[in-house]
């Protein structure tokens, strides 16, 4: 048996093949401290396209010869790779060279300049993201659904996105909550008027005929995170008050580094910014890029993501049916019965391991029936011996 770890290193496997999630980052969300950044990613399953793949499909339509080059360009392509650009112009090769990089807003503030002379308003550029984004799945993904379960922080549903399309705010089928974006957002506090969907780089607006104000470009990019500084001062307050835990995000995504370098900027300055956690799939092993996150300020959580990412959706989906705010109960109780079914001296790691936070997340009246719970199902004295245990340390705690 291994020697009993601290809450700072404890992790909660929430099942086989699933992440495992620090227990400090489940207790908060218990308490609801967490808030939920959402990036391109969550929005795949419903047919819709990544910054990347983006810009490849506007160049499909407003410029088919740097089209013609981009397609064939594999994901992995970085500052070495190069593309045949001789049937191209200056500007149109500086936009490929650009696209390489991965720079994608600055891709299509170029190509706004280009076409439009204009990188704001009703260019064609921004039509056809517009249109791009309403030819997706008008129905949510499983994984809106869960998020918008997981941002309940009892009584508010509150998450923040960077994407443009209005998929979480119809994952919720009762009383739908309210759309924000750029600067209709709420400044962020632990009351009940911070919450909604909130979307910091824009949305789309719900009429098709109208104009959608979307952080897309390099220059808005620019005018949102340094000259009005909308953006990073709503993420420094809320990085003070929440642990913000991104979701559907790549460390290289143009939105990404934006969110990082605020953040970072901020925690090199204040102290009392919580820890961030991010969760990071990847298809083998990468100990580099976990560190890479870990150097960018941010613990990441780890899972496979082969199966089309299919580990993070059941993880969250795990996480939202434990969630003590509101999980599933009969889920909770099943999950005690089982793990009390085998004595603790040999049960599992992982299985006294989430016992122990089912009991330490809990209020005393909670406890109380969990405690009955484990009873009943004929548990051992050192699964009721470990109830004892936690109870104690949360009296010495509050006493402190």
């Amino acid at each position: 048996m291994r020697t009993e770890a601290s809450v700072e290193d404890r992790v909660i496997s929430l099942g086989p093949g699933l992440a495992a999630i620090p227990e400090r980052l489940m207790l908060a969300h218990a308490r609801g401290e967490v808030l939920f950044v959402c990036g391109a990613g969550i929005s795949r399953p419903a047919n819709l396209p990544d910054f990347r793949e983006l810009v490849i499909d506007v160049y499909k339509v407003l410029d088919a010869a740097v089209h013609a080059v981009l397609k064939d360009l594999p994901s992995s392509a970085c500052n070495q790779w190069a593309a045949d650009c001789k049937e191209l112009s200056e500007r149109q090769a500086a936009e490929v060279k650009r696209f390489i990089a991965g720079d994608y807003d600055l891709v299509l503030g170029m190509l706004e300049r280009r076409l439009d002379n204009q990188t704001r308003g009703d260019s064609h550029v921004r039509r056809e993201v517009a249109k791009r984004l309403r030819q997706g799945d008008s129905r949510p993904a499983s994984i809106h659904r869960t998020l918008m379960r997981l941002a309940d922080r009892g009584g508010m549903t509150t998450i923040v996105t960077t994407n443009f399309d209005l998929l979480l705010e119809m994952a919720v089928k009762k009383l739908r909550p309210s759309t924000y974006s750029l600067g209709s957002i709420p400044r962020p506090s632990r009351q009940s008027e911070f919450s909604g969907v909130l979307h910091i780089h824009g949305a789309l607006d719900r009429s098709p005929e109208r104009f959608s104000e979307l952080v897309l470009s390099d220059r808005d990019f620019g005018e949102y995170y340094l000259r009005r500084r909308v953006v990073p001062d709503f993420i420094y307050d809320a990085a003070r008050l929440f642990h913000l835990v991104l979701v559907g995000y790549s460390a290289n995504d143009p939105p990404m580094r934006y969110l990082l370098n605020a953040v970072a900027a901020d925690g090199s300055r204040f102290d009392d910014l919580k820890e961030r956690f991010t969760f990071f799939g990847t298809n083998a092993p990468d100990p580099v890029a976990l560190e890479d996150w870990n150097a960018r300020g941010i613990t990441p959580i780890h899972y496979d993501a082969n199966g089309g990412h299919s580990a993070l959706r059941m993880t969250l989906e795990r996480w939202a049916d434990l969630s003590a705010i509101n999980g599933n109960r009969k889920t909770i109780d099943a999950a005690i019965r089982r793990i009390v079914k085998r004595g603790r001296a040999v049960a599992s790691d992982e299985d006294r391991d989430l016992f122990d936070h089912l009991i330490r997340r809990s209020n005393a009246s909670e406890r109380v029936r969990l405690a009955g719970l484990a009873s009943a199902a004929s548990a051992d004295l050192g699964w009721l011996d470990a109830i004892m245990k936690i109870g104690t340390e949360r009296e010495r705690v509050h006493r402190t």
